[in-house]
């Protein structure tokens, strides 16, 4: 990410502008950047190194908007199954982007946080993953969540593993498990669930991320392409957000009540 494409990142989160209802934690399912190639008769790559691009734009947006906590779907479990040739330019653009834009993200103190499955992964990339969180771990503005080779079954698979281990150990006791005990077991642990998830491309569908996160998330599903993402669709989503009263399963307070 070049210096100017960050360039009003910079500051603590104390110095931002108040938020005016922005959600804290928005998530997003960046789909479409093959079907963009698509339809313009370019190789899929190209779909993808717009979609980088699309990237950039969405971190830029979400810390002048108010974010405090970006989740970008970016690879997900099942995205091992598709053509090697695909996969490999995928690995390469995240290395590129790693390489490229870690610098520009460590100085102006955004945090990167990788969520998903490390085990098997090539081990350049998980040296990559690694090297971008421990640089990062103690800055103090956006938190930008990167989830690569995640699946949100496999995620709670591994939590409900974790808590029989406990359980097995004696560390646990089963009476005592809840559902915060629960979300404590998850790579997402420390961070706040996401208010508002957007997905792209006109698809809807989770497909897979954070299931047990989205409970009472609210959705927007636009209808464009990620590599068309912009300030302006993000500003639309956010804006929708704000017209949505949250209700967590209760009732909505009645106007004069």
């Amino acid at each position: 990410m070049s210096p100017s494409s960050l360039s009003r990142l910079s500051g603590s989160p104390a110095e931002q502008p108040a938020d005016g209802g922005a959600p804290r934690h928005v998530a997003i399912i960046m789909d479409g950047n093959g079907r963009w190639a698509a339809a313009r008769g370019l190789p899929r790559l190209e779909g993808h190194r717009r979609g980088v691009e699309a990237l950039r734009r969405a971190v830029r947006s979400a810390y002048d908007l108010g974010v405090r906590y970006l989740t970008l779907y970016s690879f997900s479990s099942e995205n091992w199954t598709r053509p090697a040739e695909e996969v490999s330019d995928l690995l390469n653009l995240l290395r590129l982007f790693i390489r490229r834009d870690l610098t520009d993200l460590h100085r102006e103190n955004v945090r990167v946080r990788v969520i998903g499955e490390r085990e098997g992964l090539p081990r350049d990339i998980a040296k990559l993953l690694d090297d971008a969180e421990s640089l990062t771990r103690a800055n103090t503005g956006l938190n930008l969540v990167v989830a690569f080779n995640y699946g949100g079954r496999q995620e709670i698979v591994s939590a409900v593993r974790r808590i029989a281990t406990a359980v097995q150990e004696g560390r646990l006791d089963p009476a005592a498990i809840d559902v915060a005990s629960i979300s404590d077991h998850l790579d997402t642990a420390d961070m706040p669930d996401p208010d508002l998830v957007i997905r792209t491309s006109g698809e809807l569908r989770l497909s897979n991320f954070l299931l047990w996160q989205s409970a009472y998330a609210e959705f927007v599903f636009l209808p464009r392409f990620w590599p068309d993402f912009d300030r302006a669709d993000f500003e639309e989503a956010i804006a929708s957000f704000r017209s949505r009263q949250r209700r967590y399963g209760g009732r909505a307070a009645r106007a004069g009540a």
